[in-house]
């Protein structure tokens, strides 16, 4: 069955795949089915950050640097939010409008055994969506302190993009705010108790 999270109070299903799968698979294996998309799912963002870092020895043009980030980072977002989520683990986001004119999110994820993704490409795509953002996080922080003022909006485009996706996908995963509200609170519950017993040992 496919699941479908939506912050609306209207849930509808919503099909992630119009073709079924021909087989089930018993155990998940660990060789990249898409290496196509994997590499795909790298490659934007992390040429992105090397441009940005190596600019001033590639181009004295900040324009040129500016537009070539730009261009690298929205082609990163366009591939991991429609492609490389959907083939790498199974999950897929975004933003539609109903009859009624009311825009929604629709977070969603595909729990068939048959589909499930492969330790690799799970742990290239989650590795690759998390650190990224970071990156661009500490970067927005260099380019504060620095006083580099005029790389702000690239840097903060860095943030808001990838962060976006980084977003999305963890509510794909996990469902929604009231789902992640209760994870940390058991999260912490259970760190708790653990505390609590080694105490009374």
């Amino acid at each position: 069955m496919l699941q479908t999270t939506n912050t609306d109070s209207n849930d509808d299903d919503v099909s992630l795949f119009d073709a079924e799968e021909d087989t089930a698979r018993n155990s998940r294996k660990s060789k990249i089915k898409h290496p196509v998309a994997s590499f795909f799912h790298l490659f934007f963002r992390v040429s992105a950050v090397l441009v940005y870092l190596l600019c001033e020895l590639l181009s004295s043009s900040f324009i040129a640097c500016m537009v070539t980030i730009i261009l690298l980072l929205s082609c990163d977002f366009w591939t991991v939010k429609n492609i490389t989520g959907r083939l790498l683990v199974g999950l897929r986001w975004w933003n539609q409008v109903d009859e009624d004119g009311n825009s929604r999110w629709v977070f969603e994820s595909r729990k068939l055994p048959a589909s499930l993704p492969s330790d690799s490409e799970a742990r290239i795509f989650w590795l690759g969506l998390i650190i990224c953002p970071v990156l661009w996080v500490i970067f927005t922080f260099t380019a504060l302190f620095s006083f580099k003022i005029k790389w702000l909006a690239v840097v903060i485009m860095g943030v808001v993009l990838q962060g976006a996706n980084l977003y999305g996908y963890v509510r794909c995963k996990v469902g929604t705010r009231t789902n992640l509200k209760n994870m940390a609170t058991n999260y912490f519950g259970t760190q708790f108790l653990k505390q609590v017993g080694l105490r009374n040992e």
